[in-house]
């Protein structure tokens, strides 16, 4: 699908959008104001003189989709230049003009979605929708769209609502319109227990994915050109560019990375305190870049090699080519199904051949029946000639014998029909053996290919399983190394802290030593002071007992000065 034919589907919308009464028709001023607003949102410059000269007021009555089909071609879609506008803003725009009319979510009691959503929504239903007009989606595309939103939201799709809506007869016959998708979606019916924010993301998430062609976007790690550093990014992957801005915002736009078939990645090994890097290179850079896990490494790096496939094989959207790819895949099963059909016909048509073949049969049988019991007959009759012939005169004799030959000729050409008859039979049962044969052929060739499918499906899943085991043993291998890591340097901390405790022991021993020779130096000096003392005690008893002789009253005041005066000599 073009860029014409998105435009055109957007277009079918306000054109129907401005038929008010149904007829096909539109007024000349409703059309050129449309036209001149898609001049506007395309940025092509507006003719207005061939504006006039194609609705010329002298023309009579409103203008068909065919008449304004011309002017919408020479003037506009072929100047169209693609990347030279906002195809959201022309999107909007005609989403405006069809929304007023067609879209009432107010009917429900409840509405699930915003007008953004809608509008996006819109947006993926003309995408995915088949390119016949009136514009309808078919059911396998509608849930594909719903699993893609489920599985941005992380449930499961509640496939017995699907069914019911899809089981209705409108919908089987004609396809789903935009209008009821936007009321299925409204009635909440596919996201119970699912808030109105978790909806909106999944719904942008999707539309992002599938109408702006984003691959995938995400934070990544990316080390500088010049200064060689590394800088957190938020990477946007299209089929033909790889994006990258400062925030999740993408208000700065940091870089842009072209991608052609010159391009490729490739995995590196962890280095610098980074892991799970890998490189793209073009022919002018190469761009290290680091992601957060392995899966979003193989993420990334499967989603570039895409874009780069892409852009060889010449394609532009990989959505576009996923949903030519899935129409081929339905029109390969219809036209398997008309197959089948076609076989089964054929093959009853093979049973009423066998039907008939041996009413054919039965048919013969009896009528084999019927000429025995003629033969009986016959041979009844002759035998009753013969006894009348026997009781006839002998004169009549050789009459007798002349009616005998001709009765046993007679019984020879009804032998040969017989003979006849049952050589018949013969070859009717050799035909039903050889149909009975065939059909058993074409029932074990069928048989045999079912089981060749069936040993061909296994042995995919039995490779998808090998392949998962490797990568969950690969991971476990990563993980084993990084517990290895953490274990050694934990270890090698706990070496270093016991070193240092083993250095603050030495030197609190040491301190210990220290302290202890001073008390040992301290309990000399008071060893020394209490030998010293003991001296002073028996000096102070020589006194004492040279003193208490007896004295005057005189004497005993000067004993007592005298005593006082040593004491606080001793004690100085």
């Amino acid at each position: 699908m073009d860029l014409r034919s998105e435009l055109l589907k957007s277009i079918w919308y306000a054109f129907t959008a401005l038929d008010v009464e149904k007829s096909g028709k539109v007024s000349k001023s409703q059309l050129k104001v449309l036209s001149h607003n898609l001049c506007t949102v395309l940025s092509i410059p507006h003719d207005p003189v061939a504006l006039e000269e194609h609705f010329r007021e002298d023309d009579d009555g409103p203008v068909s989709s065919q008449g304004y089909m011309p002017y919408l071609n020479k003037y506009i879609l072929d100047k169209v230049q693609d990347g030279a506008f906002v195809k959201e803003n022309f999107d909007e725009l005609c989403w405006t003009l069809t929304a007023k009319k067609n879209y009432r979510p107010e009917k429900n009691k409840k509405i699930i979605l915003q007008q953004k959503d809608a509008f996006r929504l819109w947006c993926l239903f003309n995408f995915l929708s088949e390119d016949k007009y009136p514009l309808v989606m078919v059911p396998d595309e509608v849930e594909y769209l719903l699993k893609k939103i489920c599985m941005a939201m992380s449930v499961e799709l509640n496939c017995v609502e699907l069914e019911d809506f899809l089981s209705q007869d409108s919908v089987l016959q004609n396809g789903f319109t935009v209008w009821a998708f936007l009321d299925m979606m409204n009635s909440g019916k596919l996201t119970k227990g699912i808030t109105k924010d978790s909806v909106s993301m999944a719904i942008e998430e999707v539309y992002r994915e599938i109408v702006d062609d984003v691959l995938k976007e995400g934070y990544l790690w990316k080390r500088g050109q010049l200064r060689r550093n590394w800088a957190e990014r938020w990477f946007t992957l299209r089929p033909h560019t790889l994006a990258y801005f400062s925030s999740e915002d993408r208000r700065e736009r940091k870089g842009n990375i072209v991608l052609d078939g010159n391009c490729c990645v490739e995995v590196l090994p962890d280095k610098d305190g980074k892991r799970c890097m890998f490189c793209l290179k073009t022919l002018s850079k190469t761009y290290e870049m680091s992601a957060s896990d392995t899966k979003q490494r193989q993420e990334w790096t499967a989603a570039i090699q895409t874009a780069i496939r892409l852009h060889v094989e010449g394609k532009s959207s990989l959505h576009r080519d996923l949903k030519l790819k899935r129409r081929e895949q339905r029109e390969q099963r219809e036209k398997r199904r008309r197959a089948k059909e076609e076989e089964l016909q054929r093959l009853r048509a093979l049973q009423e051949e066998k039907e008939r073949k041996l009413a054919e049969l039965e048919l013969l049988k009896e009528a084999q029946r019927q000429a025995q019991a003629l033969l009986e007959q016959d041979e009844q009759r002759r035998r009753q000639q013969h006894e009348q012939m026997q009781q006839t005169l002998e004169v009549q004799l050789r009459e007798a014998e002349e009616a005998r030959a001709s009765m046993q000729a007679e019984m020879a050409l009804k032998e040969a029909e017989a003979e006849r008859q049952r050589k018949r039979i013969r070859e009717l049962e050799e035909m039903q053996q050889r149909l009975e044969e065939a059909l058993q052929v074409e029932i074990k060739a069928r048989q045999d290919e079912e089981a060749f499918r069936y040993a061909q499906a296994r042995l995919l899943t039995e490779e998808e399983d090998k392949m998962k085991s490797l990568m969950a043993l690969q991971e476990e291998q990563e993980e084993y190394i990084l517990k290895t890591q953490r274990e050694k340097q934990e270890l090698k901390q706990e070496m270093e802290m016991k070193s240092r405790a083993l250095e603050e022991a030495h030197r609190q021993l040491e301190e210990v030593r220290a302290n202890r020779h001073k008390v040992d130096q301290d309990v000399v000096a008071a060893q020394r002071k209490l030998r010293q003392a003991s001296t002073n005690v028996k000096h102070w008893n020589v006194q004492m007992n040279r003193l208490m002789h007896p004295i005057g009253p005189g004497g005993i005041s000067h004993f007592f000065k005298a005593f006082l005066a040593h004491v606080i000599h001793a004690g100085c």
